[in-house]
C-alpha cells in the first residue's frame, strides 16, 4: 500500500523540531513573564513598578510626595487619550525595560526618555489646566518643560529629565 501523507519522513521530523522549538519558546517566554510579575503591570498599581530595583528611588521619590495623594504612576506616565494608547506605550516601555535589564544596558542614574517626557508634559499640563491659565512665563519664547522649575514634584529629588 502506497504512502499517501503529504509530508515525507525527513518533512515530519522537521515540522516535528519546529513544533518543540517553537514550544520551548513559548514555555520559557510564558515562565519569564510569570516569573517577572508581568501580569502586574497592566495594573495600575505603583508597586508594579518596584518589581525592577532600579526603579526603588523613583518609587521613594514619589512616596514621598505630594502627588502620592492624587496620582499613580499611570497618571503621569501613560497618555490619557484612549486605553488603546495607554497599553501602547505600557507595552513600547516594558519591552524597552525588559530588553535594558536583560541586555544590563540601563544606566545608573535613570533619565526619562523625550517620547516619555513629552507625555508627562502633556500630564502636567491636562491636570493642571486651572492653575496653569493664571500663570504667564515671560522672558522666553522657548516653550518650557514643568520639570524644568518642577523637577521635583513627581519623584522627589530623584528626577532626572531629558
Amino acid at each position: 500500500m502506497a504512502d499517501m501523507s503529504p509530508f515525507s519522513k525527513s518533512q515530519h521530523w522537521w515540522l516535528a523540531g519546529l513544533f518543540v522549538a517553537f514550544g520551548i519558546l513559548a514555555g520559557l517566554g510564558l515562565y519569564t513573564f510569570v516569573y517577572a510579575q508581568g501580569f502586574s503591570y497592566f495594573s495600575n498599581d505603583p508597586n508594579a513598578c518596584m518589581n525592577c530595583h532600579i526603579m526603588r528611588d523613583q518609587f521613594e521619590g514619589w512616596n514621598h510626595s505630594t502627588h502620592k495623594a492624587v496620582a499613580a504612576c499611570n497618571d503621569c506616565h501613560t497618555p490619557h487619550d484612549s486605553l488603546a494608547a495607554k497599553y501602547l506605550v505600557k507595552g513600547i516601555n516594558g519591552f524597552n525595560h525588559s530588553l535594558a535589564f536583560t541586555l544590563g544596558s540601563y544606566p545608573e542614574h535613570l533619565r526619562i526618555r523625550q517620547f516619555n517626557a513629552d507625555i508627562a508634559q502633556a500630564n502636567c499640563v491636562e491636570c493642571h489646566e486651572t492653575a496653569l491659565s493664571m500663570v504667564e512665563h515671560v522672558g522666553t519664547d522657548e516653550p518650557l518643560q514643568c520639570v524644568r522649575c518642577h523637577g521635583n514634584v513627581g519623584h522627589d529629588n530623584v528626577a532626572h529629565g531629558p
